[in-house]
């Protein structure tokens, strides 16, 4: 599958391999932005939207082997072979699933407040009960959507985040299918070991990347490091960009 993606490449990025930026789940290509932003001078860069969000086709099926596939046959239609790739939450997932599919042609990979392991806590339900709400009541615009989706969630960041994918009364994820293969998203299978570079960031509030992962985590990917945000949670870098961008660009040494 070809994914819905925009293409960034500064005159100035001629150097260096090619950087591919990958969203979580209810996100978008714009999610990163932020890191866009602090990397475009120095890489060219591949935002993308994966299967089932934002702008790209939707199908049935979601795992990681799938959306790991989606994101190199977009690389093989723009003529990348070696890339590296940054991922937050899901889209973490989905590039440590590039090592096994194509582990010659990743060099190193930064995750982003996720672990490589299958949870058992369902962080989401409530989101989902919030959009379905908003779809089964016909409503059209996002004020209405706030004041519904406030009767169900807490977070007014989470509000708003959501809010950015929902267009003419219509969710730019695909929540059906999301709601369905739900447990392979949050779910894992064990990949054989890739050794080469991996950063892992995580925020020291988030629940996400415990030390129990520990073994799993470096029976994977035995070269990680670990750099952990103080005063962040799962959103770490848009709570905390200046320092998620300084641990990037020292782990790619820009």
């Amino acid at each position: 599958m070809n994914l819905n993606f925009r293409l960034q490449t500064e005159q100035s990025a001629t150097e260096g391999l090619p950087l591919v930026l990958i969203h979580g789940l209810f996100g978008s290509l714009d999610n990163l932005g932020v890191l866009a932003r602090g990397l475009k001078d120095d890489r060219r860069l591949i935002q993308i939207d994966v299967r089932n969000h934002g702008l790209s086709p939707r199908a049935q099926e979601m795992d990681y082997a799938l959306m790991a596939q989606d994101v190199l046959d977009t690389l093989n239609e723009l003529e990348i072979d070696r890339f590296s790739v940054i991922g937050h939450s899901m889209g973490g997932k989905i590039a440590m699933s590039l090592t096994a599919l194509a582990p010659d042609r990743v060099a190193e990979i930064v995750v982003i407040d996720i672990a490589p392991v299958a949870y058992t806590t369902r962080h989401h339900d409530n989101i989902f009960t919030a959009l379905n709400a908003v779809t089964e009541a016909g409503i059209t615009t996002r004020s209405d959507a706030t004041a519904l989706m406030r009767q169900t969630i807490d977070e007014e960041g989470v509000i708003q985040f959501l809010l950015k994918s929902f267009h003419d009364g219509e969710w730019r994820f695909n929540v059906p299918v999301l709601l369905a293969c739900y447990d392979k998203i949050i779910g894992w299978q064990p990949l054989a070991t890739w050794d080469k570079p991996v950063l892992f960031i995580r925020g020291d509030r988030s629940p996400y990347v415990a030390d129990e992962y520990r073994d799993a985590l470096l029976t994977q990917f035995p070269q990680a490091r670990a750099h952990v945000i103080a005063g962040a949670g799962h959103w770490v870098h848009a709570e905390k960009p200046d320092a998620v961008l300084r641990a990037i660009r020292r782990f790619l040494a820009l």
